[in-house]
């Protein structure tokens, strides 16, 4: 996480009645519970005027919508840069967060700690991290996947299925997901045998 200094200092209601949307402002930088000790760079989401009571609505840099009572105490409050104002701690960036799921030939504990280690000495200890692990054996067999609408008429020829992924372990099937609308249809992997005749 990268934060750096600025001088701000914190709104009153009438005051933020006056910004606009292309207003640089700061807010709490907390999301989804999980509470930060900054503040990140945001911007209202519709004219302070426009705001007829209760919660002021900004939107951060990082697509957070944050809800914020100017007047309570308890919460982070709206801030401004300000000369005049206090030093307060401003979110920059804070990386990204990436689920993996790995497919590891041999599958023993070993080979699984050595790409652990290798990847907390490339991306550095504090960052690569095991949040869940699950270990699933991947049959050595393949399937072909493709979509078809969700709402197939049973018994249809087919012609409506749309060849997505070809040659895929089963268990891959599990992290991928079907257009909106449509549906995935898993079966045993044909090798395409192509008999046209050759001179």
């Amino acid at each position: 996480m990268n934060t750096e200094k600025v001088t701000a200092r914190r709104l009153t209601a009438d005051e933020i009645s006056g910004l606009g949307i292309q207003d640089s402002i700061f807010v709490s930088a907390g999301v989804d519970g999980l509470p930060l000790d900054c503040y990140a760079p945001a911007f209202l989401t519709a004219p302070g005027k426009d705001f007829e009571g209760g919660a002021f609505v900004a939107k951060t840099v990082f697509g957070e919508e944050v809800h914020v009572l100017p007047e309570n105490a308890d919460e982070g409050g709206l801030w401004v840069a300000d000369e005049a104002g206090e030093a307060i701690e401003v979110l920059q960036s804070a990386g990204v967060l990436l689920n993996l799921a790995l497919f590891v030939p041999g599958g023993s504990k070993e080979s699984l700690d050595s790409l652990y280690s290798s990847a907390r000495e490339a991306f550095g200890a504090g960052v690569v991290q095991r949040w869940s692990e699950e270990v699933v054996a991947v049959p050595d067999v393949k399937v072909d996947l493709y979509e078809e609408p969700a709402r197939a008429r049973k018994g249809a020829s087919g012609q409506n299925r749309d060849r997505r992924a070809l040659d895929i372990y089963p268990t891959r099937v599990r992290f991928l997901e079907p257009s909106e609308g449509w549906k995935f249809i898993v079966e045993p992997h044909k090798e395409i045998v192509d008999d046209t005749p050759t001179i």
